[in-house]
């Protein structure tokens, strides 16, 4: 029934979106023209609030590509190679291998955002190794399961509000986890996802003879062991001496950080993974071998990232993402608040794709709304995270790791997507409302 259903959203994206490159010109065009005309800013304004954020989110984008990189390294290892492989294995049909892998990426997501994107796309490339399945979906349920990161344990709003001297705190005090993370509503949320998601992944399984099946040139990844020795540098440069002191090194830091408190967050997980994998490798050539192949998807970060960096620049320069939550909260209850929080944030979402960026621009608007309606401010700051995390299913700035790692476009994944986006859609509207 939903394959049927989805066919035509398969179609409309895979005819009408365009590259994520041309998709982000476009966007920062739109928030040109929008805050010149709705918020009054000539062109020249408009162009140095573009300009003077340009560059904002440069530490993210490294982090970002670190992400890719270094969890391609550690997956490219034999060890994790051949555990992927093994719970692959679990997987006996198409059907369950979509099931099987869109539940691990929801597990790996609500742990860590980061770490979701790359164990979702590389587990559906081990899948992919040993099952014939339907691979533009297998990789769009991979993705699907970063619906749920912005409700985990590593969600930025959340965590935000919960730490000592965060912006917010003269409003809106501390604001445990206990009420955001781990209260019922969202506890639901998250529960009713892992059941819905797999099930409608599932249902979206078109026909054998409808199917499109991975390159194998894409899967072939298996990387070079080889030792030669042909110089005194060689020697160096396969020695497993040298990679494991700086290797075991990081893994005490590690130990360390943990032990003294520290939480997960995206440069932990790059740390881990980086130096999980200079072990793995046993020698520095064979994990510069990886990284050569590794680096070759990033391409789309480096070029994009800076001007999604723009375009928050004009959105919360300009007042135009503060104008978007306004325009909501002027239509809310003390009831419905939440919900058009959730819905005003996953708009400003297509534009400012940041949950930590988000945040700034909407909790001056969305707070005081909220003590003025005598709304749970905890459910309505977990409306926006909410939201943030939902319209990434239609904004194809996270996907692109996933995108790189699997050696798919956008159009490829995104018509499944918006289905997920509807469904996904009302569950989670369902529960900031009335849970």
């Amino acid at each position: 029934m939903l394959d049927r259903a989805s066919r035509p959203m398969v179609s409309l994206v895979d005819k009408y979106l365009p590259d994520p490159f041309l998709f982000v010109i476009i966007l920062t065009l739109l928030s040109f023209i929008a805050a010149m005309i709705f918020e009054g800013h000539g062109p020249l304004a408009v162009i140095e609030m573009w300009g003077n954020g340009f560059w904002n989110l440069l530490t993210f984008s490294m982090q970002m590509l670190l992400v890719l990189v270094t969890g391609f390294m550690l997956a490219s290892t034999p060890l994790v190679r051949g555990f992927l492989n093994r719970i692959a294995g679990l997987a006996k049909t198409p059907g369950q291998a979509i099931v099987l892998v869109t539940f691990v990426a929801l597990i790996a997501s609500w742990i860590n955002w980061g770490f979701g994107l790359v164990v979702g796309a590389l587990f559906a490339k081990a899948l992919a190794r040993q099952i014939r399945v339907h691979y533009p979906l297998l990789i769009a349920s991979a993705y699907s399961g970063f619906i749920v990161w912005h409700g985990g344990l590593a969600g930025s709003i959340p965590l935000t509000i919960a730490t000592d001297g965060h912006f917010t705190e003269g409003v809106i005090g501390i604001i445990g986890t206990s009420e955001t993370i781990f209260a019922f509503f969202n506890l639901a949320i998250v529960a009713a996802l892992f059941i819905v998601v797999p099930i409608v992944n599932r249902l979206m399984l078109p026909d054998e003879k409808d199917s499109v099946y991975a390159d194998p040139k894409v899967l072939d990844d298996e990387p070079d062991t080889a030792i030669v020795i042909n110089r005194p540098a060689d020697h160096l440069e396969n020695s497993r001496i040298l990679a494991w002191l700086v290797g075991f090194s990081g893994i005490a830091f590690i130990f360390q950080y943990f032990i003294n408190g520290g939480g997960l967050n995206l440069n932990i997980v790059n740390f881990m993974f980086l130096f999980i994998a200079i072990i793995l490798h046993q020698t520095p050539k064979r994990l510069l071998n990886s990284l050569n192949e590794a680096v070759k998807g990033g391409s789309g970060i480096v070029i994009q990232f800076p001007f999604y960096a723009g375009i928050m620049g004009v959105m919360t320069a300009s007042g135009l993402a503060a104008s978007i939550s306004s325009g909501f909260v002027s239509i809310a209850s003390a009831q419905s608040l939440p919900f058009w929080s959730f819905i005003s944030a996953g708009l400003v979402n297509i534009f400012v794709p940041s949950g930590g960026g988000q945040w700034a621009v909407q909790a001056p608007v969305m707070l005081p709304a909220a003590q003025e309606l005598g709304a749970d401010i905890s459910r309505v700051a977990m409306a926006v995270a909410w939201g943030d995390a939902w319209t990434n299913l239609l904004q194809p700035f996270w996907a692109l790791p996933v995108l790189a790692i699997a050696g798919l476009k956008a159009k490829d994944i995104m018509g499944y997507c918006l289905m997920l986006l509807i469904i996904t859609g009302i569950i989670i509207s369902i529960g900031l409302t009335w849970l």
